[in-house]
């Protein structure tokens, strides 16, 4: 990042850039920014959100203010200001923007990148802020050329003057928009879709070639003069602590520098990354292993089905659920369950930090700017404004790298040392050390007329309370551990959701589409189950339900379209659909399988997706995220559990928390839906329908059904 982007304040609306090339700097706040500066009467709004700067040489810099960990977030919001400013692409450059209380994210409040909120939150800012940049430039060129406004136009980092094709480029014109005043430019209008250049098109990502040469910089790469090594010995019992270590075999190592108490365990700190994990190894630590020794998955299981069985806090009713239960032709009643899950990112871990008297700097490959800053701050004692996050590349996310205890480990380490440290994580530490995604129980409850046809569905969520972590919970209701659930689609005239909340002491976080990765398979798979118990084709029960819910049916009947829904498959071959709805966004697959029963083995052979997720940014970004969603949800549904013993995860590794192979990988059909209205996210709602397309598809090929993940060899006989 340069230092241009550090030094830059929320009062930095109109001015030349401090990097060396002036130009034009514009700064903007979310919508409603030109109205609401006009209204204040002053040229610098409170809060910004982020920055354009044209340069003299004719670049473009977006800096972005988003995590770019594979979802392509960086070419979709440069695509977005490029287009509205009618620049070069190939003159586009970005730059990760820094902290600042200017870049937070409306949805939470503070700087951060998930729940796939980072195109939503930008689209509109962007594309003003580009306008307005744009505006600016004809009217510094009308100016120069002494004509009218209306005479010139944008094209491709020009402004052309009509009657004369006169040219300037932006370049050249950048100085002069930095001096005019933002409240007498009048007149700025955003593209209509039809004037688009560059948005719902495919483009490449700028950041492909950045990580072919080697160039981009994730985490893990960072290096600073007189920089140290560390890793963190934690104890493996959740809540443990410290109870006496001794450091002598250690600190014996060659390249080993000291070992030393943190609030996290004990770091051992080295000239290089290996020597420091040999010196782990010889260290001599005893710990207290707190009240949760004695926790296992097998008690948490029993916790849940126990709190399952007693009524809880609502989070949807309509009609009568008891009196429709009472007239019903038939009941079903059945129950699910999932696992604890690891993020289980391919860049472990890590962080460097640098502390010194008056400042701390911090390079991170993290999603949470605010609560690094935050937590770094904590640690030093400086203002936050002292404190200096530098965003490098994620190498993968999910949610894991929201929190901030790794950046917290390097910052106190580094405090210790007085040196620039980097803390890295082995494979094993982030195994074990996860805030995982919750483990959760459904118990659903439904009721049929005399016609197959549902006229209950009820179901009770027990889990941990996610949300509890930031604040008391009214009535001890957590929505993320119903979300989906709560706005089930379907039309039954009594439904009711309620919740259980079962505390475990396992630490949680959010996890790739978080409540709704469990909460799909437990209502798309009680769906079938009605389909089945109704005797209706699994596909014609949920168009007939979903009549008044058209985006869900268009997805829906896409899926089943292209996969062929209801003709005939090779022989041995079965299909399972499933419908979810999340982060405003909506999702059908139609996974089709093949089971050897003798052999207790599944082969998924083919993927239909049909989504729809309003207006499509880059088609080749959102093709590319359905994808991975795919390939997570089913790793997590073949082979995805973090277990419990003795207060300890026993899972350590990709060989004992399996990933999806590449034989295991089926072909895949991405179908993307005419997008209407903005665009929502798309990095998380093609996960919660794949593993009850799958389930399904196994009842279809066995006629038992999977109400427990992962899938097991039992499951398939």
């Amino acid at each position: 990042m340069s230092s241009s982007a550090q030094l830059l304040n929320r009062r930095s609306f109109l001015k030349k850039s401090a990097a060396g090339t002036t130009g034009l700097l514009i700064g903007f706040c979310f919508p409603g920014s030109v109205e609401a500066m006009a209204a204040a009467g002053s040229p610098a709004p409170v809060a910004l959100n982020a920055w354009i700067h044209i340069g003299t040489n004719d670049l473009v810099t977006i800096y972005i203010d988003k995590s770019e960990m594979g979802q392509s977030i960086l070419t979709g919001l440069a695509m977005i200001a490029a287009d509205e400013l009618d620049c070069d692409w190939k003159n586009v450059r970005t730059e990760f923007a820094p902290a600042d209380k200017v870049y937070i994210n409306p949805r939470f409040g503070v700087q951060g990148t998930g729940g796939s909120s980072g195109t939503p939150t930008s689209w509109k800012p962007l594309r003003m802020a580009s306008a307005m940049a744009r505006t600016m430039l004809i009217v510094a060129a009308a100016q120069k050329w002494g004509v009218s406004e209306s005479e010139c136009r944008s094209e491709n980092s020009t402004i052309v003057h009509s009657p004369t094709k006169r040219t300037l480029t932006y370049g050249s014109l950048a100085e002069a928009a930095a001096g005019l005043s933002v409240l007498e430019i009048a007149g700025i209008k955003l593209k209509e879709p039809d004037q688009y250049r560059l948005l719902g098109k495919p483009m490449k990502r700028l950041d492909t070639p950045l990580k072919v040469n080697g160039s981009a910089q994730y985490g893990i790469d960072v290096h600073q003069p007189g920089m140290l090594y560390a890793v963190v010995a934690r104890c493996p019992v959740f809540g443990g602590k410290v109870a006496s270590f001794d450091a002598a075999k250690a600190k014996a190592i060659p390249g080993v520098k000291d070992v030393i108490q943190i609030s996290n365990g004990i770091a051992v700190v080295a000239d290089n990354t290996w020597t420091a994990m040999q010196g782990r190894r010889a260290l001599v630590v005893r710990w207290d292993e707190g009240p949760n020794a004695s926790l296992s998955s097998a008690g948490i299981s029993k916790d849940l089905a126990d709190a399952a069985t007693k009524p809880g806090p609502v989070a949807r009713k309509v009609g009568d659920v008891s009196a429709g239960l009472a007239a019903a032709a038939t009941k079903i009643e059945v129950d699910y369950e999932v696992p604890f899950l690891a993020h289980a990112t391919m860049e472990p871990m890590n962080c460097t930090a640098l502390v010194t008297a008056d400042r701390c700097d911090v390079w991170a490959p993290t999603q949470a700017q605010t609560s690094s800053q935050n937590t770094a701050a904590r640690i030093t004692g400086l203002d936050p404004k002292s404190v200096f996050i530098h965003t490098t590349f994620l190498g993968g996310g999910f949610g894991r790298r929201f929190e901030a205890d790794f950046v917290a480990e390097a910052v106190e380490v580094s405090k210790a040392m007085g040196a620039p440290v980097k803390v890295t994580w082995s494979r094993e530490d982030d195994m074990q050390h996860d805030f995982y995604r919750m483990v959760s129980h459904a118990r659903g409850v439904a009721g049929l007329d005399a016609d197959g046809w549902p006229v209950v569905w009820s179901t009770r969520v027990s889990s941990p309370a996610l949300m509890a972590r930031f604040g008391p919970l009214k009535d001890n209701f957590d929505h993320r551990s119903v979300e989906s659930l709560d706005n089930v689609p379907y039309d039954i005239p009594n439904i009711l959701v309620d919740f259980q909340r079962v505390d475990t002491a396992v630490p949680i976080g959010f996890w790739r589409s978080v409540g709704a990765s469990q909460n799909g398979f437990f209502l798309e798979s009680f769906m079938d189950e009605i389909a089945t118990a109704g005797k209706k084709d699994p596909y014609e029960l949920r168009r007939r339900l979903l009549a008044k819910a058209p985006r869900h049916l268009a997805v829906l009947e896409m899926a089943a379209e292209k996969a062929g829904w209801g003709k005939p498959l090779p022989e041995g071959r079965v299909r399972g659909i499933a419908v979810v709805t999340s982060y405003e966004g909506y999702v059908a697959h139609v996974i089709e399988i093949s089971v050897n029963r003798k052999e207790r083995t599944l082969r998924v052979h083919r993927v239909v997706c049909a989504l729809d997720c309003g207006f499509i940014v880059n088609p080749a970004s959102i093709d590319a995220q359905a994808r991975s969603c795919i390939v997570y949800g089913l790793t997590a549904a073949l082979h995805g559990a973090i277990t419990i013993e003795g207060g300890r995860v026993q899972q350590n590794n990709f060989n004992d928390y399996k990933m999806l192979r590449f034989n295991e990988m089926p072909d895949i059909e991405v179908h993307i839906m005419p997008g209407a209205g903005e665009p929502t996210g798309a990095g998380e709602f093609a996960v919660p329908p794949v593993a009850p397309a799958l389930c399904n598809a196994i009842f279809a090929a066995t006629g038992k059904r999977v109400r427990r993940l992962p899938i097991q060899p039992e499951d398939l006989a």
